[in-house]
């Protein structure tokens, strides 16, 4: 039987990267962006179903009887109902790992513009604030050194882990909440803690979790108070992790110093959004993972994924 492969959201990868040839594997039907409402029309003959943020719902899966695969284009796999697919035999199956290098520049990125006041400054130089200082120099806040400080790493997977290790090339101590059991890393100083000592330790912590009903909102107004507050928060990972009115009350408050985020709850962030005008929190639109290199590597992962099902021997299943 000829695979009938659809795309629902193909758009979302950009139009500057390099599509594997799909259609070595079977007919292939591409849809730029898709709603969830538009998925039973467009894949009702579908055998494979490649989504990045559509989601697939019970209600969805069940209306799909020829499916039998599901290529995520992305690592997080929350987008698809997994006891659904499982029990009408559905195989998923993520990329892991693709844009580790990215996250963790981004990430970087954020911590260096919170320690450093870059984008503050920027901005001041462009209003002409520096052309009436008295000296030489100007400063709106005072840059803050990392060397020395201690990074709280809340997840210690593949990201996690290289975030601590550019950490320690900073000459950071390194702090690390994991789940789960990990081997210890070779620099030091580095310790495994639990999650309230992190907040209270750490002078900048950075979120590296998925979004799990046990992770979700779990940074809240109890975990914000313990921080300094001279610290930073980042979330590079999965916007619901915070309670986003608990965050704002933080930083208007001054219980923390700022927070640096590529997530929030609700993609594209609307114009009412609780965190719009929140002092000393930068935003930036999702793209983390989103370098063209990254971004290549996702899709030949999908296709490498796809050909490995076909072989009989998946690979990258998600449970």
């Amino acid at each position: 039987m000829k695979e009938r492969i659809v795309i629902l959201d193909a758009g979302s990868v950009g139009d500057d990267c390099t599509w594997p040839d799909f259609a070595r594997l079977g007919e292939v039907t591409r849809y730029e962006i898709s709603s969830t409402r538009d998925v039973v029309e467009r894949a009702k003959n579908a055998t494979m179903l490649l989504t990045n943020k559509v989601y697939l719902p019970k209600e969805i899966l069940e209306a799909l009887p020829h499916l039998r695969y599901v290529g995520c284009i992305s690592t997080g796999y929350n987008q698809v109902d997994l006891p659904t697919a499982a029990a009408h035999g559905i195989t998923v199956c993520n990329v892991p790992a693709y844009s580790t290098a990215s996250v963790m520049q981004h990430t970087f990125a954020l911590i260096l513009d919170l320690a450093s006041k870059i984008t503050m400054h920027v901005n001041a130089v462009e209003q002409g604030q520096w052309e009436k200082s008295p000296q030489f120099c100007f400063w709106l806040q005072p840059a803050v050194e990392l060397a020395g400080k201690t990074l709280g790493v809340v997840g210690f997977g593949d990201t996690g882990s290289a975030v601590a290790r550019m950490g320690h090339a900073f000459g950071m101590n390194v702090l690390a909440y994991a789940p789960r059991p990990k081997p210890l890393p070779e620099y030091t100083p580095f310790a495994f803690v639990g999650l309230e000592e992190l907040f209270a330790q750490s002078d900048v912590v950075t979120l590296h979790c998925p979004s799990t009903p046990e992770s979700k909102e779990m940074v809240n107004a109890a975990l914000l108070s313990r921080m300094k507050p001279s610290a930073f928060i980042v979330n590079t990972a999965r916007g619901d992790l915070i309670q986003e009115r608990d965050l704002r009350t933080a930083l208007e408050q001054g219980t923390i110093a700022g927070a640096g985020l590529d997530v929030v709850s609700k993609e594209p962030m609307p114009a009412h959004h609780i965190l719009h005008g929140a002092p000393n929190c930068l935003i930036t639109p999702h793209v983390a993972w989103s370098s063209v290199e990254a971004r290549n590597r996702l899709l030949h992962g999908v296709f490498t994924n796809i050909c490995n099902f076909l072989a009989g021997a998946p690979t990258n299943v998600v449970k």
